[in-house]
């Protein structure tokens, strides 16, 4: 059920990728729920969680930067022979907004048309629903889109390049949430992916 104030469009059923969308993944943050332990780099479905985070981003055909912070260099280095590039975000203690700003002024620089936005600790979505934001941008008049699944909001999210300045202006820890509820068009892409609103937080949330 939907209890957000969006829409919920269906993705087109063939798309031709026109548009330059990049990907950020958010890998900064500090798993304080999870323990002592690194949740990212544990294990699930025969790898590492912030590594099938990446490659689902690889396997869109997106040119994805890594937002690192706490235990950066254990995070590249387990992504290292993925080709991905990574920013440092040395305020990550403060928030997601920070690493939001951060990686979208990669995109900024490139002059992408719109920026995906992951999150390290998700790594059961399906490329398909990587693709189905994609497709959905290219064929309705939408700057601010988000994964759902049975119309429940999830991740990732996908904001075109009108919304690059406000990304680059977060702070705190909404990341590009904000955008979502300021924006008059944005709308709920139902991907019949349980893995969008699948995310780790604590040792039990670990299946697979």
């Amino acid at each position: 059920m939907n209890n957000d104030p969006f829409p919920v469009i269906s993705p087109p059923n063939e798309s031709e990728q026109n548009s330059d969308v990049q990907a950020v993944l958010l890998a900064a943050g500090m798993s304080s729920r999870f323990g002592e332990k690194n949740k990212l780099v544990q294990s699930i479905n025969g790898g590492l969680v912030i590594r099938q985070a990446a490659k689902t981003l690889l396997a869109a055909d997106l040119s994805t930067t890594v937002v690192l912070g706490h235990d950066a260099d254990r995070i590249r280095e387990v992504l290292s022979d993925l080709s991905v590039s990574f920013r440092v975000n040395n305020e990550y203690e403060t928030g997601q907004g920070t690493s939001v700003k951060i990686g979208t002024q990669t995109a900024v620089q490139s002059e992408a048309d719109a920026v995906i936005i992951a999150l390290g600790d998700m790594p059961n979505v399906s490329v398909s629903s990587v693709q189905a934001l994609i497709a959905t941008y290219e064929c309705h008049s939408r700057s601010a889109l988000a994964s759902a699944y049975m119309g429940q909001r999830g991740n990732p999210v996908l904001f075109d390049r009108k919304h690059f300045d406000s990304l680059t202006e977060q702070q705190g820890d909404t990341g590009g949430r904000s955008i979502l509820f300021e924006t008059g068009d944005t709308a709920l892409v139902e991907t019949d992916d349980p893995g969008v609103v699948y995310d780790i937080n604590t040792p039990s949330d670990i299946i697979g």
